[in-house]
């Protein structure tokens, strides 16, 4: 009998956790992109300040422009447009772009394909491509994605190279306790907890996931 009051407490643990994450997660992405943006406006700042480059950063504004207005799917063609035809700053936040349009369309499995195609791309700025390996893997477990598949694509963005490594680390928290790996879990969320480097909302979140893991919260 009390085997089946620990499985009954420890599926109630997981469905908290994992509400906890889908609480803050488009919070988590919001912040991602926003920070990548700029990191991707700061390279294109200094690299991109030659003439032929202008007509570029035009066509992204006013495709921006676009999405803002209400227009993905229009968006999402030019973008993919200038993506594939701009130079290597242009095209990463491009390609991101569109994945964001793709997806504001209903389009899905598009949104995807292009975080993979970002994702793959040696020419882009690394911060960008490895956002877009964290996005896909923020998709890949809204869709229920195989948790082998998930720490494979974590596993090079938990390092410290990483600009996501934080939250890199708190998806892969989350993949192990889904996995039934709740020390391995414990241990990624207290490390997290304590690490300084980490942003105050990651921390904050990884807190709360101890406290959900330890039976409280």
């Amino acid at each position: 009998m009390s085997d089946i009051f620990r499985e009954v407490d420890e599926e109630v643990r997981h469905e908290r956790l994992f509400k906890l994450w889908r609480k803050y997660g488009n919070y988590v992405v919001a912040a991602f992109v926003a920070v990548a943006l700029g990191v991707g406006g700061s390279v294109g700042l200094k690299q991109y300040r030659l003439n032929q480059r202008l007509a570029e950063g035009a066509e992204f504004a006013a495709t921006l422009d676009l999405l803002n207005e209400g227009q993905p799917a229009l968006a999402a063609e030019r973008f993919a447009v200038l993506a594939d035809d701009a130079g290597a700053g242009y095209a990463a936040l491009a390609r991101l772009r569109e994945a964001e349009a793709l997806a504001e369309a209903g389009d899905t499995d598009g949104a995807f394909a292009a975080l993979e195609r970002l994702a793959a791309d040696d020419g882009a700025d690394r911060a960008l491509r490895d956002l877009a390996g964290l996005l896909t893997v923020l998709q890949m477990i809204d869709d229920g994605g195989a948790p082998d598949a998930l720490e494979e694509r974590l596993e090079p963005l938990m390092q410290d190279g990483s600009l996501w490594r934080a939250s890199a680390r708190e998806l892969g928290g989350l993949v192990a306790f889904r996995r039934g790996e709740t020390a391995r879990a414990r241990e990624i969320f207290t490390g997290l907890a304590a690490d300084a480097t980490a942003p105050a909302s990651v921390r904050g979140r990884a807190a709360e996931f101890l406290a959900i893991l330890d039976g409280g919260g």
